[in-house]
């Protein structure tokens, strides 16, 4: 099938050196790593460690963390967290290319959980900000300000290049900040992160320890607070504890993570959408209702047709539970939702589902399983171009440890596996190409460990498998 629509002047040179490299990868693909990890005992990093140190001065912000403000990527949440006192609410910003500062009000939030209080929870959202500018902006204002920047991405459109980060499940062990400081230093340098989900794994401490919340936020910050990070609910975001009378879910994480759900018309703040550069990303929740006529699923059913792929090219679904692993941890847990939403995905050509859960590494072909009607038996998955490629990456690094028992054989639609820890980058091209690689921790920073050329399924469907099809 020939290429739609036109080229940016460089893309004659992009196919090139693609097609060649697809032929190149057809070796590499449908195997299990040899790569063997010292199987060592994850732990997390104590209370004093340098990485969770609070700033100093009173009332210092701490937990500063950023995210997408609205749907098209002109606003910015900017949150943070006070300790002694409430204190200002206000961020002053101003774009490097002026003088003029300007002020955006928040909002304060607490709440309780057990024998926990808060801080003075600060939301301010910044909007009307102008395409691919730096930023600069304070927060503290009135007792101990804290200075940090942002550049905001460029203007929605078809042809723009842009780079993601892609990180999953990443706690706060030693591990979780070797997978920080590989994505850091990756010379890819990612723009923005879509995060997977399980953030801070404080439920897996006596009584839901909120304290390693706090922890978490001052454990990212070098990185949050910079560069906005998409988050997706995970089960250890759920802090359901109806033991120690808990019993509202996603409690600390809906006050300390804010996102821009109401700018795509959803009712909760677990599945929502965002365009960002050539991308539209579709969040969605493996822990809320998604049956038929839930408010999940009528969302995604009204949200996918409004995709315009001559606007934003690049389709990408986040969710936590993967739908497709070969791993025996979690096992099938995605079932539910695949039979739910897998024929729209085929129906809409969504390019790639970015999935965490699994604390391994797993990379599918296109496949589908949509014709199973009950009685005809056809129950298969079966390579289809016009699916995503699945991609499990809950490697960050938590305390829980690495999933490291695979079923056997290797399925026919896994491409490829490892049980690494690592990160990911997703590096958009042009509405026809990307270029995805992922890196295992134990490499060095620019070590691609799997990689694949993404073909557009809109733009330039092509067959980009990397494995035959036997």
């Amino acid at each position: 099938m020939g290429l739609r629509g036109s080229f940016p002047s460089s893309s004659s040179s992009w196919v090139a050196i693609i097609l060649v490299l697809n032929v190149v990868v057809m070796c590499n693909g449908g195997k299990t790593s040899t790569f063997v990890r010292k199987v060592e005992k994850t732990v997390d990093m104590p209370l004093d460690s340098d990485v969770f140190q609070i700033p100093p001065g009173y009332n210092a912000p701490q937990q500063v963390h950023i995210t997408q403000g609205d749907h098209f990527g002109k606003a910015v949440i900017v949150s943070w967290v006070t300790v002694d006192e409430p204190g200002s609410s206000t961020v002053i910003y101003w774009s490097e290319n002026s003088k003029e500062k300007k002020h955006a009000e928040g909002k304060i939030h607490t709440y309780k959980f057990y024998n926990y209080t808060s801080g003075f929870i600060h939301h301010a959202t910044i909007i009307n900000l102008k395409f691919n500018t730096k930023y600069q902006y304070v927060v503290g204002i009135g007792h101990t300000p804290r200075q940090f920047w942002f550049i905001t991405p460029p203007e929605v459109g078809p042809d723009v290049p842009y780079t993601f980060g892609l990180i999953g499940d990443l706690g706060q062990s030693f591990d979780s900040n070797k997978t920080l400081t590989h994505y850091e230093l990756n010379p890819q340098k990612g723009k923005t992160v879509l995060f997977v989900g399980d953030l801070s794994y404080a439920d897996n401490y006596p009584n839901h320890d909120n304290v390693r919340w706090d922890t978490w936020g001052r454990f990212v910050e070098r990185s949050v607070a910079y560069q906005p990070w998409i988050w997706t609910a995970g089960n250890h975001e759920l802090d359901f504890a109806p033991e120690i009378g808990e019993t509202k879910p996603f409690k600390p994480y809906t006050h300390r993570y804010h996102v821009p759900y109401k700018a795509s018309k959803s009712t909760a703040p677990f599945w929502y959408s965002i365009k960002r550069a050539s991308a539209y990303i579709i969040v969605l929740s493996s822990y809320s209702a998604y049956g038929k006529y839930t408010p999940q699923y009528t969302w995604l059913e009204e949200e996918l047709p409004k995709v315009n792929r001559a606007e934003t090219p690049w389709l990408i679904v986040l969710t936590h539970s993967p739908w497709y692993n070969s791993y025996n941890y979690h096992y099938m847990e995605g079932e539910t939702m695949r039979v739910m939403f897998e024929a729209w995905f085929v129906k809409y050509k969504v390019d790639v589902v970015f999935a965490g859960h699994v604390h391994a590494y797993e990379r599918s072909e296109r496949v589908s399983n949509i014709a199973y009607n009950v009685v005809n038996g056809i129950c298969t998955p079966v390579r289809d171009q016009s699916a995503p490629v699945y991609i499990t990456i809950g490697d960050g690094g938590n305390l829980e440890g690495l999933a490291t028992k695979m079923t056997e054989p290797q399925p026919e639609y896994s491409a490829y596996r490892e049980a690494s820890f690592g990160h990911a980058t997703f590096d958009i091209k042009n509405r026809t190409h990307a270029y995805y690689s992922w890196h295992r921790n134990h490499d060095g920073y620019a070590v691609e460990a799997d990689s694949m050329w993404f073909f557009n399924r809109y733009w330039s469907p092509v067959d980009d498998s990397t494995n035959s099809q036997s």
